[in-house]
C-alpha cells in the first residue's frame, strides 16, 4: 500500500513584476498558509518518506516549509523539472517513478495539472473543481509498486485547504 499526498504551492508573490514566472516566491499569505497547512498534516501524523516538487521557486518553498514543521529534511526533497505546469498525463508519470522503498509521498505542483490529477486517480467520481493554492488531496493506492498507479486506482482519503472549516 502506497500514500500519495498531492500538494497544490501556496499562494505565491506578484510584488516584484520583474520576476518571470518561475521565479515567483510565496507572498505573506502563502507564508501563514503552509504554517497552517503543515500543523494540520501533523496533527494527522503525516510522515513523508519522499517529497517531490516542481523546482518553481512558489512550489519548492512550499515544500521546504512544510518539511520543516513535518521534520523531514529539506535536503532530501526532490525536485523534478517534469512537474513545472505539469499536465495530469505527466504528473502520473513522475508518480510511477517514485522508488519503491518510499510508501508515503508528498508531491508539490502547480494547476490546473494537480486538479485534473486528483479528480483522474480517484476511484469514485470526487469531482474536485479546484485544488486552491497550499491544498492538500491524499489517497491510499492499493500497490506494492508505484509503476503499478493507474487511472482510478486511489482511495480518495482526504481533501484539505487553508480555508477550510
Amino acid at each position: 500500500m502506497k500514500t500519495l499526498y498531492i500538494v497544490r504551492h501556496a499562494k505565491s508573490s506578484w510584488a516584484d513584476l520583474s520576476l518571470g514566472d518561475f521565479e515567483r516566491g510565496l507572498n505573506d499569505r502563502g507564508k501563514g498558509d503552509t504554517l497552517r497547512m503543515g500543523k494540520r498534516l501533523k496533527e494527522k501524523g503525516i510522515h513523508p518518506d519522499v517529497m517531490l516538487s516542481s523546482p518553481a521557486k512558489r512550489a519548492l518553498s512550499t515544500a521546504r516549509r512544510l518539511a520543516e514543521i513535518l521534520k523531514y529534511p529539506k535536503e532530501k526533497i526532490k525536485t523534478d523539472a517534469r512537474l513545472y505546469h505539469a499536465n495530469d498525463d505527466t504528473i502520473l508519470v513522475v508518480v510511477r517513478t517514485i522508488k519503491d522503498k518510499n510508501d508515503v509521498a508528498l508531491l508539490f505542483g502547480h494547476n490546473p495539472g494537480l486538479t485534473d490529477f486528483v479528480n483522474a486517480i480517484s476511484e469514485t467520481e470526487i469531482n474536485i473543481e479546484n485544488v486552491p493554492t497550499c491544498g492538500v488531496v491524499a489517497f491510499s493506492l492499493p500497490v506494492d509498486s508505484w509503476k503499478n498507479v493507474n487511472w482510478k486506482s486511489g482511495k480518495f482519503q482526504f481533501f484539505d485547504y487553508p480555508k477550510a472549516l
